[in-house]
């Protein structure tokens, strides 16, 4: 399997969680997203996903895009470990927290949204920083909220066993953090980041890890 990365990027990040938490062999090739204008923009690329957007993987001559539908189908073809439960309820309440976080919060700092924001609508870099603090803690308040108020977190979001929801939500708290979000009162999603960034497969995925990562030795 090849997986199309960028270091930053959190949708590639999720896969990557995903791949190795079901330790399943794969080569990373990145893709810049900044240099030249975008490496995503080059028509090798956008045969492989006419959005422009990573991540993609590549398995066998089959070409999949979207990191939620990647997720699943990696679930779908390496069911264990599994990363939804088997309980059609727990299950779907695992899908809508992942869709909170991919579909919901993600979006609004998109690369090519704080792009737009800069280049078509001038923007500063105050308004920028603003734009992105406020939608990623709005945003997280909601899941926040949802943690507190079923009881269902255990380690992680689901119980004592990683979920999708899990891979989704470490990524979207590295871009808070990096974003200087205010997470002090956001104790329920600090207990499942602490106890994930401890497991390989969370520190193999990190943006530090990656080979395309800035200053890397």
């Amino acid at each position: 399997m090849k997986l199309f990365s960028y270091w930053r990027s959190s949708a590639a990040f999720r896969v990557r969680i995903a791949l190795n938490l079901k330790n399943l062999s794969h080569e990373v090739i990145p893709v810049d997203l900044l240099k030249q204008g975008g490496e995503q923009h080059l028509p090798s690329y956008s045969a492989k996903n006419p959005q422009d957007l990573v991540p993609v993987l590549e398995h066998g001559s089959h070409v999949l895009r979207q990191s939620l539908a990647i997720i699943e189908f990696l679930e779908e073809a390496h069911p264990t470990p599994a990363l939804l439960p088997k309980n059609i309820e727990e299950r779907a309440w695992v899908r809508a927290l992942s869709m909170d976080i991919a579909c919901d919060i993600h979006p609004l700092n998109n690369l090519r949204v704080m792009k737009y924001l800069h280049k078509e609508l001038k923007l500063s870099d105050d308004q920028k920083s603003s734009w992105t603090k406020h939608w990623l803690e709005n945003g997280l308040a909601g899941i926040e909220k949802t943690l507190s108020t079923q009881a269902r977190q255990g380690k992680f979001c689901l119980g004592d066993e990683v979920s999708m929801a899990d891979v989704c939500l470490i990524p979207q708290i590295m871009n808070a953090k990096a974003s200087n979000c205010d997470l002090s009162n956001f104790t329920k999603i600090q207990q499942v980041f602490d106890e994930c960034i401890k497991l390989p497969a969370f520190i193999q995925a990190s943006w530090e890890s990656q080979v395309d990562y800035p200053n890397k030795s």
